[in-house]
């Protein structure tokens, strides 16, 4: 968030009213009201500049947080919710029967597709039906002479033989003609179809047509694609930091990053065991709660915050820490100075003020909950080391003159 008008007139007071200068001989380095510290050295705010912006002190607490792994993912589809709809014989696009848009039904004709050679295959089937017939009066009438001890055992071998192979080519014939959404009874009757519908292999929506009327299409062409939405996962990359904090049933809050809408509730079902590619992230899957109110799309960026359960940290609260060059820090208090004891600053310093010394601490944040902020220092802390738990923000702007912006 920037710096309110409000903070900006703190800063300025604390800048241009009594400077971050310390009267110490020990400090040497201070004149004026520009100061430059390095992580070592200690810092000096004065007893009123505490008071102009409003800078209180605390303690590091340790407290229970919710603890929470942010990480950034996209709306997915399983395999098996999105598909290709393809022909599975060559020919001409006669008719189209949907749009772009369009919900369909598994088993819904989308398309026609005209080929000759069906015919041929139907005819086959047809013929193979008479062929069978035969096959099957003659293995019936060699079965009975041998049940009367009249024919030869060969015959009845050669004939059933036969009789199965005819049997065997029949159903092929009769599977083949079902692929092709072509009713095989029609076929036994003669009446041959020399186009066939291509029908939708789910439920969902038809994504991008890529045929027209009058073009060609062969078996290994997609003619058009469909999704089905309503069985949208999120899929979302985790870092190996956090592998060991994700566990299968967990809550997900997931937001859409490009939309001003609440957190959609889900849960994690299924985590990957293997990197992905160079990124050394893992994806985990999340189920999300309530797909039939709300409508997503596939590829649609989010952030999820999982919820890994309660951990005990050390916290300070959130406005006790301050940004600088891409790191957090914190102001340990060192000491407190009573008065000024230096002719030289006397007309500047109120000898019955205190002078309080800082020292600038970074540390690693981690899980944010009911204002306040989970810590881990680079160096170690003293236990109840005192610190800025209230007006960090001001004291790093003044350090780094002012271009730093409040969190």
């Amino acid at each position: 968030m920037k710096t309110t008008i409000k903070s900006i007139a703190a800063i300025l007071l604390l800048i241009g009213v009594i400077g971050f200068s310390s009267c110490k001989e020990s400090n040497k380095k201070q004149e004026g009201t520009t100061v430059e510290q390095s992580h070592s050295e200690a810092i000096e705010v004065s007893e009123e500049q505490m008071k102009a912006v409003d800078i209180e002190l605390g303690e590091v607490e340790m407290k229970n947080l919710n603890s929470v792994v942010r990480a950034n993912g996209q709306m997915a589809l399983l395999p098996q919710n999105k598909a290709e709809v393809a022909s599975l014989a060559a020919g001409i696009i006669k008719q189209i029967n949907v749009i772009e848009g369009s919900s369909v039904k598994k088993g819904q004709t989308v398309a026609m597709l005209e080929n000759l050679e069906i015919v041929k295959m139907q005819e086959a089937y047809l013929a193979q039906r008479q062929e069978l017939a035969f096959s099957r009066q003659e293995y019936e009438r060699q079965q009975e002479l041998s049940n009367q001890n009249a024919g030869t055992g060969k015959v009845l071998q050669q004939v059933t033989s036969k009789y199965e192979a005819d049997k065997a080519r029949l159903t092929g014939l009769e599977t083949q003609l079902r692929q092709l959404n072509i009713n095989p009874q029609s076929a036994a009757t003669g009446h041959f179809v020399t186009q066939i519908p291509i029908v939708a292999p789910i439920n969902g929506v038809v994504g991008e047509i890529r045929i027209k009327t009058g073009s060609y299409a062969d078996m290994q062409t997609p003619l058009m694609e469909i999704t089905d939405n309503s069985q949208i996962q999120c899929n979302i990359q985790i870092f190996e930091k956090d592998f060991s904090k994700v566990k299968m049933g967990q809550e997900v809050d997931v937001l859409l990053t490009n939309l001003d809408r609440k957190p959609v509730i889900g849960t994690v079902y299924s985590i990957n065991q293997s990197f992905e590619n160079d990124s050394k992230s893992i994806t985990v899957h999340v189920k999300l709660k309530n797909t039939a109110t709300e409508k997503f799309l596939p590829g649609m960026y989010v952030t999820a915050l999982i919820k890994t359960g309660n951990s005990y940290v050390k916290t300070v609260p959130v406005s006790a820490v301050a940004n600088a060059e891409g790191k957090q820090f914190i102001f340990i208090l060192t000491g407190i100075e009573e008065g000024c004891n230096d002719p030289k600053c006397k007309e500047k310093c109120d000898s019955d003020a205190k002078n309080y010394q800082f020292k600038k601490i970074e540390v690693i944040t981690g899980t944010t909950d009911l204002g306040y902020i989970e810590i881990r220092p680079v160096d170690g802390i003293a236990e109840n080391a005192k610190i800025i738990s209230k007006g960090a923000f001001y004291v790093m702007s003044k350090i780094s003159g002012g271009e730093e912006e409040e969190e």
